[in-house]
């Protein structure tokens, strides 16, 4: 830029981050303009500190809690749009922070780091219900849903999955018919995160013939449209306080001005939405493994037996060289998928390829955890239990390992 002066815009969430910085830690409020002067380098570590104590001071305390009584704790939710997290990669003019994929990703990773639950939840957000209007959406309806969606205000969900039809999604069952200027959508969304809660959904449903990949639509539906209705609550083995439920719709009636994209894009839409999901479950499993990972390392080195800490033998010392090694090789994975989400580059293989790897090695690292801790790494009262529980969803949300691998090899076996 030679010798031009580049000043950047600073959005009100970054005031608000270092606000909320400098109240947590009793440190004096940096001026906007030293705002000005920071680099990209320096907002991701700002965003990181304040993801972090935003999860060390909010979910900490009622991690345990929420797990047991399957609490979806929303009021939190709301706290982290506050702080722009509930619309990291919506524009400024739509109420969001206006940020990319490696500051997503650091969002995720620090929450998750906590609460897996919580990170579940803040991942669907952005990245499905959210993610799919700001990719696909007309001008009115993101006017209307985003600036809502950005702040919390509203909590989206995202229906593509139902009770036979997982990764088979062409086989869906939901169906929208066309009379007038509605659509009628009949039948049922499975595993739906936010299902009960979410005050807007956008919900993939058949509007075609069965098998076609151009015969599925997207709408958006909200809450409160007679038809609408929320179905049963899982009860889960980890991610508890991240609500999953049935969406279920008889004859519910919106105007085809709901309708996101052109009619019967809606698989190729999912698809594409999924390659950022991807990254999102990513994100998570590598906030899990490094949470998990941590607890295990400070466990290590506290924990005596035979007269020293348990981190000075082999046994325990080479699980913890493992881990390292693992977080660090699913994190580059992942960065390297946020750079080619956020220059606008092929992403689909390489997000599939962060998605299965940071996911398997969050469950190896969890399962590792567990195991320095022994017998108290089964109890509730140390938090690996948890991470155990919480790290095998990874493997199986927004597109199983298997199916990772499908498409992975696919691709692979296009290049050659």
């Amino acid at each position: 830029m030679g010798s031009s002066i580049f000043v950047m815009k600073i959005p009100t969430w970054i005031i608000g981050f270092f606000a909320y910085l400098c109240t947590s830690f009793k440190k004096k409020i940096i001026n906007t303009e030293t705002l000005m002067h920071t680099d990209s380098f320096d907002n991701l570590e700002m965003i990181e500190e304040s993801a972090r104590t935003f999860a060390q001071q909010h979910i900490l305390p009622h991690v345990m809690e929420w797990d047991e009584a399957q609490y979806f704790p929303v009021e939190t939710m709301r706290a982290l749009g506050e702080l722009g997290f509930m619309g990291v990669l919506v524009p400024e003019e739509y109420g969001g922070s206006g940020l990319g994929y490696q500051e997503y990703v650091s969002v995720i990773v620090e929450v998750a780091k906590v609460c897996g639950s919580v990170g579940l939840s803040l991942a669907a957000h952005n990245s499905l219900c959210t993610g799919h209007i700001l990719a696909f959406g007309n001008e009115d309806q993101k006017k209307k849903y985003l600036p809502k969606l950005a702040t919390a205000e509203w909590i989206g969900a995202w229906g593509l999955t139902e009770a036979n039809t997982g990764s088979d999604a062409m086989r869906m069952k939901c169906v929208a018919v066309q009379d007038g200027d509605d659509w009628i959508i009949n039948g049922s969304k499975n595993w739906i995160t936010h299902g009960i809660s979410g005050e807007v959904a956008v919900v993939l449903a058949r509007t075609g013939e069965l098998l076609d990949s151009h015969g599925i639509t997207a709408f958006i539906v909200e809450r409160g449209t007679p038809g609408f209705l929320a179905g049963k609550k899982e009860n889960k083995l980890g991610m508890r306080a991240s609500e999953t439920a049935e969406m279920i719709f008889d004859n519910c009636r919106v105007h085809k001005s709901q309708v996101l994209g052109e009619v019967g894009d809606g698989f190729i839409q999912a698809m594409k939405v999924l390659d950022g999901g991807r990254i999102s479950i990513a994100s998570l499993g590598l906030g899990i493994a490094k949470g998990a990972y941590e607890a295990a390392v400070k466990y290590a080195k506290e924990r005596e037996q035979f007269g020293q800490p348990i981190a000075n033998f082999q046994a325990i010392s080479f699980k913890l060289a493992d881990m390292a090694v693992k977080i660090q090789a699913a994190e580059l994975l992942i960065r390297k998928a946020a750079y080619l989400k956020n220059t606008g580059q092929p992403v689909t293989t390489t997000s599939a390829e962060a998605k299965y790897y940071a996911s398997e090695i969050a469950v190896q690292i969890a399962t590792d955890a567990v195991q320095i801790f022994g017998g108290y790494g089964y109890t509730k009262d140390f938090p690996v239990e948890k991470y155990y529980r919480d790290a095998k969803l990874c493997t199986i949300g927004e597109g199983t390992s298997e199916i990772q691998k499908l498409v992975i090899s696919r691709n692979i076996l296009k290049e050659f």
